[in-house]
């Protein structure tokens, strides 16, 4: 039995109620003649976040997420699924099992995202119709392939036409994609996008009759441009630990609020509507319905004082009350050992200077612009110039090919040294941005040593955070992995960077689906042609 002021939902009334529940199911909500100074709500779904983000464990990730009131999350695996394809699903379902928290998964529909990078798996349409007989498995996977979509490409829309034998909806990803191009990609029933940046673009998917998912991550915060748009869906996408441990979809609830939503149509947008929308059995307070719900102290901020998933108690006052025990996972890194001249741009003269294209960085967003420099040849090799902020990048493909490839990028304002990552979406090839060929090369074969991670290299000092499960996430508790992420971001703060989440910024330089200017370990990669560019112009 759990009392307190109820919030209705279907009426928009506020009462005095107590939920009965039996069997982990709500029996009956019957209104009480007694005062409470807290509000009971359904728990908090998050409709669309990659847990892998995170850095931690599904297990992990719940032990920090549910005191803050998320009961249930609509995960969607992609990342882990382009490092070891339904192996890695499982790997995230059967760890996910072992706590409270409802998971929810989508079955990822690029796999690899294109065909210009190298992934460790490939999920073709025979794949995507094994995951989405699962019940579990509650959608198919952010379509980002939009080209493929408009392009009318067979394999691309088989996986489509799955989804909808199994009544299952389809979510979207088409940034900046408009007019007849986007009524094409709704046209084959896509349904939600999360990738609006600007108001304009939301309202022009909102008006075709798109479900607007507003996203509020660590690196892509569109919640105050997007927020009078009047979206469906309020989810993180992609939020790193530290920002966890401060808050979840609580936090952003009270964000909205103050910028000026109704509460009662942001909460829908955590729990009815995502219920609704992906035909789950939570996230509105019914009889017959999952008993999961949370007694929050008001309805501005949302302070969560006790948690509720299947009828039981898992948190209170910030504190999960359930034992955590992450998986383990096989070895995922199949690379050489680097040298400093694989991360070398020669170009056909000794000497001179040459004008080349730059990745421009863009603070807070994925949207990437293209620039161009004129870089000193030094010994037949291009050398980065710390002084205009334009830095080397590059990234070397982990599954066995050996592939390295090259570029240059301004914005993230190192003086010296360089960083790495195992975290390079999609297909999670090592990406490093750095100074010198010899720092990237010592920053790369550090992270191969780690089996994936984080890596800040400068002078003698080296810093990494070790994520060997899969690359991308790691068996410690939020606390732990926040503490260590802390202390890189200092680290590469002091090397001159400025950028909040400089190694989520940089994870997101080789995600060739978000234009404008990307790259991946086949080359540079211009997303609007959708075709690779000489580096050198």
């Amino acid at each position: 039995m759990l009392k307190g002021n109820l919030l209705n939902l279907f009426t928009e009334e506020i009462y005095p109620a107590e939920v009965e529940i039996k069997g982990g199911l709500i029996k009956c909500i019957r209104e009480v003649d007694e005062e409470f100074k807290n509000y009971i709500l359904p728990g908090f779904i998050d409709a669309h976040i990659h847990i892998e983000s995170s850095m931690l464990t599904p297990s992990r990730f719940a032990e920090a997420v549910v005191p803050h009131g998320t009961t249930a999350v609509v995960a969607d695996p992609h990342e882990i699924a382009n490092v070891l394809g339904i192996s890695g699903i499982k790997y995230m379902m059967n760890d996910a099992s072992t706590v409270p928290l409802r998971f929810f998964f989508t079955a990822p529909s690029c796999v690899p995202a294109t065909p210009f990078e190298t992934s460790g798996a490939v999920l073709g349409p025979r794949e995507i119709d094994e995951l989405l007989q699962l019940d579990d498995v509650v959608a198919l996977g952010e379509m980002m392939n939009f080209p493929g979509v408009v392009g009318e490409d067979p394999t691309v829309l088989e996986k489509i036409k799955i989804a909808h034998q199994y009544s299952k909806p389809v979510d979207g990803h088409a940034p900046l994609l408009s007019g007849d191009d986007l009524c094409k990609y709704i046209g084959t029933g896509i349904s939600t996008d999360h990738e609006c940046s600007v108001m304009e673009e939301a309202m022009e998917k909102k008006r075709l009759g798109m479900k607007i998912m507003i996203r509020e991550g660590s690196s892509a915060k569109n919640l105050e441009e997007l927020w009078k748009v009047g979206g469906d869906f309020l989810v993180s996408d992609d939020r790193h630990p530290e920002d966890i441990l401060q808050g979840h979809l609580n936090q952003t609830l009270k964000k909205a609020v103050q910028l000026g939503v109704d509460p009662v149509e942001a909460i829908r947008m955590v729990t009815l509507n995502p219920s609704t929308h992906y035909n789950l059995d939570n996230g509105l307070l019914s009889p017959g319905k999952r008993a999961d719900l949370i007694l929050v102290d008001d309805l501005e901020n949302f302070n969560v004082k006790k948690v509720m998933i299947n009828g039981e108690l898992v948190a209170r006052e910030g504190k999960a009350l359930f034992n955590v025990k992450p998986l383990p996972i096989e070895n995922t890194f199949h690379l050489k050992t680097l040298k400093p001249f694989n991360f070398e741009i020669n170009p056909m003269r000794t000497t001179g200077n040459a004008k080349v294209r730059v990745i421009k960085v863009m603070e807070g967003q994925l949207l990437t612009e293209e620039s161009e420099a004129n870089l000193e040849i030094v010994d037949g090799a291009l050398k980065a110039d710390p002084e205009q902020d334009v830095l080397k990048i590059g990234v070397v493909e982990r599954y066995g090919n050996n592939h390295v490839a090259n570029g240059f990028v301004n914005g993230f304002s190192l003086d010296k040294g360089a960083i790495a990552s195992s975290v390079a979406h999609d297909s999670h090839n090592i990406i490093v941005v750095g100074t010198s060929s010899e720092y990237m090369a010592l920053a790369v074969n550090t992270l191969k040593n780690n089996r994936g991670g984080l890596v800040a290299v400068c002078d003698d000092d080296i810093h990494s955070l070790k994520l060997p499960v899969a690359g991308l996430m790691s068996t410690m508790s939020a606390d732990e992995v926040s503490l260590q992420m802390n202390l890189l971001h200092e680290v590469v703060k002091d090397m001159g960077c400025k950028l909040v989440s400089p190694f989520m910024t940089m994870s997101f330089m080789a995600l060739l689906v978000i234009p404008q200017l990307k790259i991946s370990d086949q080359g540079l990669f211009d997303v609007g042609s959708f075709q690779f560019v000489d580096v050198i112009k």
